[in-house]
């Protein structure tokens, strides 16, 4: 594939937060405030989201809160802000704090602790103000989070590195993603908490290729951590035919409202190479738009790229092929070989990670040896693909903490 094919194919790629979280409104009392020693997307949210002294290991739970009714979720009868250690999963040498939410259901924990889902949420944007422990949830993901709360799960969320705390939140890029996630298991696990030592990951979209990415990194870097399996839906894959696909789908020369992804995966690269700079790049009348990421939440940008019929040609004065391409190699998966049974939900009707695009991953996956138990539900769309496929999820999940080995359909795939 052509390097200027990719540059808009992976803006395309880009796209894969459309099922991905609309904040809710938070009624937190304090507002955020700014410096000029911050770094892109930083605010002062509250004096929990800061913590100057030496860490020392990562996955120990510095401190924790309780939620306000905004930001906690229906069918949790406690709701709790935590504040762990974590590695920075750009550069792997320092350690940092990184915050997130723990939701336990009501009722009597059994013996060994409520069963741990691990939930990775999708695109919010990068500002701090627009961490979902802050800002809370969009209304899909508290439903689909009281679902599991209501079967018995305790739900574990990360906001991921540099959102909510100190630092610019690495967009997409799946190391930060799954060290923070593991981190924050380790947290709890090790905290003062009713939860099993196992725990399943489950995520939709941008958040189900965060899921997938944590449990290929488990073994290098927390061993420690039993993962059982993994529930994606939506699930993305940058392999290169699945980009062209996403490139056919979005003309240059149309208003496109996913272009407020772009301008989200361009802080990656003006996070990753210092030298790059937006006015080398992006239209001078566009500008504002492109940096307002910075302190504005994905769903208000959006609105922007809408309100000024955006198109592509005219977001960009010069396409910037190579730096995303640098970018797009930090949004893959180190392995297909998936260590632990994973379920994949597909809509039918998936216009965000078409269909094509997952069932190259599942493929992929299935020739790496993976144990893989796929779903398509050829009337469903990205989104409703989420509540579409828990009659099949939850036994699978069921089945994955009973130590029982789910039955694989890789000889007999639905694509």
């Amino acid at each position: 594939m052509k390097s200027s094919s990719i540059n808009i194919a992976l803006a395309s790629a880009i796209l894969l937060g459309a099922c991905a979280s609309t904040p809710a409104p938070s009624d937190t009392s304090s507002k955020p405030t700014f410096s000029s020693h911050m770094t892109l997307g930083d605010s002062f949210l509250s004096d929990f989201y800061e913590y100057d002294r030496e860490l020392k290991t990562p996955g120990v739970l510095i401190k924790k809160e309780p939620l306000n009714q905004s930001q906690s979720n229906p069918g949790a009868a406690k709701n709790v802000r935590l504040l762990y250690s974590s590695t920075d999963g750009l550069n792997g040498n320092r350690l940092l704090p990184v915050s997130g939410v723990l939701f336990l259901p009501e009722g009597t924990a059994p013996a060994s602790g409520w069963p741990l889902m691990a939930w990775t949420h999708g695109t919010v944007g990068i500002a701090d103000i627009c961490a979902p422990s802050w800002n809370g949830r969009q209304d899909q993901d508290r439903t689909h989070l009281q679902f599991w709360l209501k079967n018995g799960y305790a739900v574990v969320a990360s906001d991921y590195q540099g959102l909510g705390t100190p630092g610019t939140h690495p967009y997409l890029a799946t190391r930060p993603e799954a060290y923070s996630n593991l981190d924050i298991i380790r947290a709890v696990q090790s905290g003062d908490f009713p939860v099993s030592k196992k725990v399943v990951l489950f995520g939709q979209s941008q958040g189900a290729g965060a899921a997938v990415a944590t449990a290929a990194h488990a073994s290098e870097y927390a061993p420690d951590v039993n993962i059982v399996g993994v529930v994606a839906t939506g699930v993305p894959y940058f392999s290169p035919k699945a980009l062209v696909a996403l490139q056919e789908s979005r003309p240059p020369d149309r208003v496109d409202p996913m272009l407020g992804y772009n301008m989200l995966a361009l802080s990656l690269v003006q996070r990753i190479n210092p030298e790059f700079k937006l006015t080398d790049y992006v239209s001078e009348d566009v500008l504002p738009i492109a940096r307002s990421v910075q302190n504005t939440c994905h769903k208000d940008v959006k609105a922007r790229v809408i309100e000024e019929k955006l198109t592509y040609n005219r977001v960009f004065k010069r396409p910037p092929t190579e730096p995303l391409v640098a970018a797009f190699s930090k949004m893959g998966y180190p392995t297909l070989k998936l260590p632990v049974p994973t379920f994949i939900g597909t809509g039918g009707q998936d216009r965000d990670t078409p269909p094509r695009m997952q069932a190259a991953l599942v493929k992929g996956a299935c020739k790496a040896g993976s144990n893989i138990v796929s779903k398509l539900y050829p009337d469903l769309d990205h989104r409703g693909v989420v509540p579409g496929s828990t009659n099949d999820s939850l036994p699978f999940v069921q089945s994955v903490f009973a130590g029982e080995e789910p039955k694989s359909n890789c000889g007999n795939l639905p694509f």
